[in-house]
C-alpha cells in the first residue's frame, strides 16, 4: 500500500549539493514545522521532466509562495551531482531545492516506484506532486504511466 493523504512522510535521506558539495538532509530537516510542495520525477535531463515539469515549479514558486508553501522540493532517483547539474541548468537557484533520492529508498517507502527498466533506467520514482505540512501529506496527485496532467504546478496550485 502506497502513500496517502493523512500520512506522515516515511524516514529517508536525501543528498543535496551545496556550496560545500554533496551534504545528507533527512526527511525531518526537509519538511518539519514547514508547508512543502514536493514534486517527484523519473528522471533528471528527460523531455517532460525538463521542458514541462521543472520549469512549471520554477515558475509558479512565487504563486505558490503566496499561497502559504514555504519551500517547493524536486526529487528524483538520481545521484546528487546530476540533480545540483539539472537544478542550475533549469535556473531552479533557490526557487526548487533540488533533492537526490539516488537509491530510490524515498520512493521505495512511499510505495511510488516503478520499473523502468525497459528505458534503460532502471527502479525510478513515479511522476507525482504533493502538498506537505510538517511532514505530514495533504494532497496527493501521482500520475498514470507517461502522463503529466495531475502533477503540475498549475494543478497543486489549484488545491491550494
Amino acid at each position: 500500500m502506497g502513500v496517502s493523504v493523512g500520512d506522515k512522510l516515511p524516514e529517508a535521506t536525501f543528498m543535496e549539493m551545496t556550496a560545500n558539495g554533496p551534504e545528507p538532509r533527512s526527511t525531518g530537516d526537509v519538511f518539519a514545522g514547514k508547508t512543502v510542495a514536493l514534486f517527484a520525477v523519473p528522471g533528471a535531463f528527460t523531455p517532460t521532466c525538463s521542458a514541462k515539469h521543472l520549469p512549471g515549479f520554477v515558475d509558479q514558486s512565487e504563486a505558490l509562495a503566496a499561497k502559504g508553501v514555504d519551500e517547493i522540493v524536486c526529487t528524483s532517483v538520481n545521484d546528487v551531482f546530476v540533480m545540483g547539474a539539472w537544478g542550475e541548468s533549469a535556473g531552479a537557484g533557490s526557487k526548487v531545492r533540488m533533492l537526490a533520492d539516488g537509491n530510490g529508498a524515498f520512493a521505495k517507502a512511499l510505495g511510488l516506484e516503478m520499473d523502468a527498466s525497459g528505458f534503460g533506467m532502471g527502479q525510478r520514482s513515479k511522476r507525482y506532486s504533493m502538498l506537505v505540512k510538517d511532514g505530514v501529506v495533504q494532497e496527493l496527485n501521482v500520475e498514470d504511466g507517461g502522463e503529466f496532467k495531475v502533477s503540475s504546478a498549475d494543478y497543486l496550485l489549484g488545491q491550494l
